[in-house]
């Protein structure tokens, strides 16, 4: 049986900025009430220290790929006390909030970090879509990794190169791979990103072929296969809660259900990364406020009409930042809602403690 260390798993004391005495773990899998966690004493399972995560509220909560400061108990739960920095991350619109009570408000729910490359993985099926490909770019970009479009199941089809001059038009910079878990057919590509130490997220929706890729790396099965509807190419997700697993090559990866539910949270930084070349249009028009529907002297209207900014890409572009600005706003309204009832909440118990003293 092999025997692994936190060093395995990419730990390396320049993750901790305080450089603290105390034990270390990486967080492998998230749970209800426990977070599976491993150290250098093996494996374990943790809970949040409540007086440091719960009653303050100054830590991050801890999510799969996170490094952490525990209290090790060999003989029960560990606690977990602090989350290291981030170097990179994968955020959801949560709009419940974690708070008891009234006092809930929108929050960032982080569902990975720590990830050195993601890997967004698109079938060459009925599943096959480039806006939401273009959705993935922004957010990879944002997650400060590397993104790697890969288009999985090329055993599929007689020649994938239309597709992947399709999808290197819109990446922007990114590399893009044909693939087939099934056959091996591309896998030899993907070494560059295979480094020892390091992890990689994979993103996209279920039946695209996550398990498998996880497989065909790992060389045996360690995660199970569900097969699609043909009709739809749909599958479920065969993962149930975010995991971390170790490859025996040393490379991590990250698979959860939740990735394709994730918003846009702060993901402008994205959006420009992503689509540069669409941006380079902005700002140059006649008038600063141009709305570039019908104004003179717009310059994105001209790009249109030429056809050197492909009008889906321009659509693409709009309803990004249409879905940014709206969890913005709806994150400030909420913001605004709850300081609003904690004011009449505050009012009432005023009212009422002024009317015990007279």
């Amino acid at each position: 049986m092999n025997t692994f260390t936190l060093q395995d798993y990419g730990f390396t004391q320049q993750l901790d900025p305080l450089h603290t005495e105390g034990t270390y773990a990486r967080v492998t899998a998230v749970h209800k009430q426990h977070y599976s966690l491993m150290t250098d004493q093996g494996e374990c399972l943790a809970r949040l220290k409540a007086g440091i995560y719960f009653n303050n509220g100054t830590e991050e909560f801890p999510t799969t790929g996170d490094y952490v400061q525990i209290q090790y108990n060999p003989g029960g739960d560990s606690l977990i006390v602090r989350t290291l920095p981030r170097r990179s991350k994968f955020s959801r619109n949560d709009f419940s909030g974690h708070a008891a009570g009234y006092a809930k408000t929108v929050k960032e729910q982080t569902v990975a970090a720590n990830f050195d490359y993601v890997f967004i993985m698109q079938s060459l099926n009925h599943d096959f879509n480039p806006r939401r490909i273009e959705r993935y770019l922004a957010l990879s970009w944002q997650s400060g990794a590397i993104p790697v479009i890969l288009l999985t199941k090329a055993d599929l089809i007689d020649d994938p190169s239309e597709y992947l001059a399709k999808v290197q038009h819109l990446a922007n910079g990114a590399k893009v791979h044909a693939i087939s878990a099934k056959t091996g057919e591309g896998l030899d590509r993907l070494s560059t990103y295979l480094i020892r130490g390091h992890t990689i997220v994979f993103l996209g929706s279920s039946g695209v072929g996550k398990s498998s890729l996880v497989n065909a790396l790992a060389g045996e099965d360690m995660m199970a296969v569900s097969a699609i509807r043909e009709e739809d190419s749909k599958g479920k997700h065969t993962t149930t809660h975010r995991q971390l697993l170790l490859l025996s090559s040393g490379v991590m990866v990250i698979d959860t259900p939740g990735m394709r539910e994730l918003g846009m949270w702060e993901s402008s930084a994205g959006i420009r990364e992503g689509f540069s070349d669409v941006e380079r249009y902005l700002g140059n028009c006649k008038f600063s406020d141009c709305a570039h529907t019908r104004e003179p002297g717009c310059m994105v209207r001209a790009a249109l009409e030429s056809g050197e900014l492909p009008q889906e890409r321009w659509d693409s572009y709009v309803a990004l930042r249409r879905e940014t600005a709206f969890v913005e706003n709806k994150a400030a309204y909420l913001r605004n809602k709850t300081a609003q009832h904690v004011a009449l909440k505050v009012g009432e118990r005023q009212r009422q403690r002024g009317g015990k003293h007279r």
